[in-house]
């Protein structure tokens, strides 16, 4: 089992920064692939970065390339969501997802990942 918890969530107006984090434990980080994924009211839940278990691949939805960058930490055992230039559609709860694997792949569905945070609220103001 694999426990997710992020934070970092909050109010910002449109061109601000927010850094999301999101804490993994249960399982040994190393084999932890991840990704970030936001639902919006009435939307589908939508991928937006995903990284590999050793951080050496990173993949990015094109509607925020550019403008957010995926990393982890494997020491602290922690990946992060550094997002700029927000915009008011950014605004969204935003989810820690996972899967465990020897292999990595650059999953984009929210069906492919097993492990979910309980989310983090982004309000962008315009």
């Amino acid at each position: 089992q694999v426990q997710l918890v992020e934070s970092g969530g909050g109010l910002v107006q449109a061109g601000g920064s927010l850094r999301l984090s999101c804490a993994a434990s249960g399982h040994t980080f190393s084999n932890i692939h991840m990704a970030w994924f936001r639902q919006a009211p009435e939307k589908e839940r939508e991928f937006v970065a995903g990284i590999s278990s050793s951080g050496g691949s990173t993949y990015y939805a094109n509607s925020v390339k550019g403008r957010f960058t995926i990393s982890r930490d494997n020491a602290k055992v922690t990946m992060y969501l550094q997002m700029n230039s927000l915009k008011p559609e950014d605004t969204s709860i935003y989810y820690c997802a996972a899967y465990v694997s020897l292999y990595f792949s650059a999953f984009r569905r929210a069906t492919d990942y097993a492990y979910w945070g309980q989310g983090t609220q982004v309000t962008v103001s315009s």
